[in-house]
């Protein structure tokens, strides 16, 4: 697939157009510059007239932007590269998106143009325009694409740490997904589309306004999670996706905050948004999409509560053989040696730290998952001003929270009882 993308690129394709849609929040000013830097660089390289559409919440990112390009794009002509910002009139990172989208559309884009969706601390690597947007020449099926993540992490060195093993994770599954000719979710960080899906008005209006029917919760909007939206929107439609893993785009990640807090945080937004387009995934059902793709998508609601079975059953365990503890422990020390000696060929370098890292990932993102299935519309981000949503404001909201902790307390005792009859504490006359 390279090398015929290669080919198509060494013999001068180019798409018409290119357009950029990058949102930003008073993001820090250097990594601001670093990411337009590296922006401006590959379309200087490669020559693709290109439209930058920023949308912002404030003049403070568009001043540290406009000041930037004014200097550094001084040698690339006004026809090679634009530059646009939207100012979001309502709040939140869906209706900047949406403007932007608008914005598009109102410059009668080609269907064949190229669309970027990118957050603003994302930093291209090399040549990730040509390996990425090539594909589309060699694939004209081929509707949307994400790419590679490494991460640039300024904060405690665990963290680091951690997110270095997540990104090695991920770059095996969507490997692994791509096969299929789909993937779980066109990554925000940085996702190239077809436009001629991005300019349906009913694609637009998903990202404005994507929401979900729940018998408990009602109707409720989503606050994050505008990728996957776009996943499930080209998912409906049987649009064709894939995983580009040599164009790599670098998350910066600035934690000064806990670190335990901010992993816990992540997994609830990250958790939530999968598990609430993950039910609208399964019901499209399996005709719809690969089978290996929909079983994927089951399995991420099967997986949170196989994983709790070793924590729990090293415990119940011991009580009928005290030795049982250690024989689990030395059990998970193992298998979890042997999962990271398949993650290290998906990284940089080795860590010895990475199996104690797995398992404590496994346990609190299945916790967290467990608590997020039955309190779907709680969402809380903490980028663009510490959004949240799902409340407890009024009096049928608390009794909706209420009866969804009785649900959680009463699938999680039937957990228990089912492991306690497994290891035999409590005797079932069968």
């Amino acid at each position: 697939m390279r090398r015929s993308a290669d080919a198509h690129w060494d013999a001068g394709w180019r798409p018409k157009r290119l357009h950029i849609q990058m949102t930003t929040y008073f993001e820090e000013p250097s990594i601001t510059k670093r990411v337009i830097g590296s922006i401006l660089g590959q379309i200087r390289r490669e020559q693709i007239p290109t439209t930058l559409y920023i949308g912002s919440g404030s003049a403070f990112d568009e001043q540290i932007i406009r000041e930037f390009v004014e200097t550094y794009a001084q040698d690339i002509p006004d026809e090679l590269a634009e530059l646009v910002f939207v100012r979001q009139n309502q709040p939140g990172k869906r209706m900047a998106i949406g403007l932007i989208l608008r914005a598009i559309c109102r410059t009668a884009a080609d269907p064949e143009d190229m669309v970027i969706f990118m957050d603003g601390d994302a930093l291209f690597g090399d040549d990730v325009l040509k390996k990425t947007l090539s594909m589309f020449a060699h694939d004209p099926e081929l509707q949307a694409l994400t790419t590679n993540e490494e991460v640039i992490c300024y904060g405690p060195e665990w963290i680091s740490k951690w997110l270095n093993m997540r990104f090695a994770q991920r770059r095996l599954a969507m490997q692994s997904h791509a096969l299929a000719k789909r993937v779980l979710t066109l990554t925000g960080r940085m996702s190239v589309f077809r436009a001629r899906h991005i300019l349906d008005p009913k694609f637009i209006r998903t990202i404005e306004a994507d929401h979900l029917d729940h018998w408990l919760w009602g109707r409720f909007r989503f606050l994050s999670g505008d990728d996957k939206s776009t996943w499930f929107r080209l998912l409906s439609v049987g649009a064709k996706m894939t995983y580009v893993p040599d164009a790599t785009v670098y998350t910066i990640e600035v934690i000064t905050e806990n670190g335990l807090l901010r992993m816990i945080q992540n997994f609830r937004r990250w958790s939530g948004n999968m598990l609430r387009n993950g039910s609208r995934a399964i019901a499209l059902g399996p005709t719809r999409m690969p089978f290996f793709i929909w079983w994927c998508v089951v399995d991420q609601r099967l997986a949170m509560w196989t994983m709790m079975v070793s924590p729990v059953l090293a415990v119940l365990g011991s009580f009928v053989a005290p030795g049982y503890f250690w024989n689990c422990l030395i059990w998970v020390l193992f298998s979890r040696v042997v999962l990271c000696l398949f993650l290290i060929g998906y990284s940089r370098r080795a860590d010895m730290t990475w199996p104690f890292i797995l398992y404590l990932n496994q346990v609190i993102n299945a916790s967290v998952k467990i608590y997020m299935i039955f309190h779907l519309s709680k969402q809380k981000w903490s980028n663009r001003g510490n959004q949240s949503a799902g409340g407890d404001a009024g009096f049928l909201d608390q009794l909706r929270s209420g009866f969804a902790k009785f649900q959680m307390v009463t699938a999680v005792a039937c957990f228990l009882t089912v492991m306690m009859i497994f290891v035999g504490l409590i005797d079932v006359p069968f």
